[in-house]
């Protein structure tokens, strides 16, 4: 088994309508290979899922220091939509791949990686809602459950959850 112990990864969810399985089951991945797993969202302390999920948040957006982090994964559901043209966190992606971190996203969420313009010239999946989008911002769409390129992992929803952390995770080994 992988040993992420004293890594920290930051996961992001919307401040409402999250996708349960897209968060609970690759923060249970990463909570097994040992990492330290921070919860932040905008505006809220407390969050909660499509499904009925209560999550506490550890931290507002505005306070999150790419640095402190060696990956940044931001969870889809239809609440995630409210980010895509959310300027601190275009810019907070923005810095997460300057600063040669992880970053990942699913479901609908590849889309905020898309306008903040990292997904240019790189191959990259979302929910099919999403597949025009990316295009139009450069990526190469690719029909897989979850894809790889360089520090950036996208999958396409919550049938790929526990594969979709277990990729991060790997990703986070190389």
């Amino acid at each position: 088994m992988v040993d992420l112990t004293g890594k920290k990864i930051l996961m992001v969810l919307a401040p409402k309508d999250f996708r349960d399985e897209e968060f609970l089951k690759p923060k249970q991945v990463f909570e097994n290979s040992g990492a330290e797993v921070k919860v932040a969202s905008k505006g809220v302390s407390e969050t909660n899922g499509t499904l009925g999920a209560k999550v506490k948040v550890d931290l507002d957006l505005a306070e999150v220091k790419v640095e402190d982090y060696e990956a940044i994964v931001f969870v889809g559901g239809p609440g995630s939509s409210v980010y895509f043209y959310d300027q601190g966190v275009l810019n907070l992606a923005k810095e997460v791949v300057a600063q040669d971190k992880v970053i990942a996203a699913i479901c609908i969420a590849p889309s905020i990686l898309a306008d903040a313009g990292l997904l240019e010239d790189k191959k990259a999946t979302a929910f099919s809602s999403e597949e025009s989008n990316l295009k139009s911002k450069g990526a190469t769409y690719v029909n897989e459950g979850v894809v790889v390129d360089g520090k950036i992992v996208t999958a396409q929803g919550p049938q790929v959850a526990k594969e979709f952390g277990e990729k991060i995770v790997e990703v986070l080994t190389i």
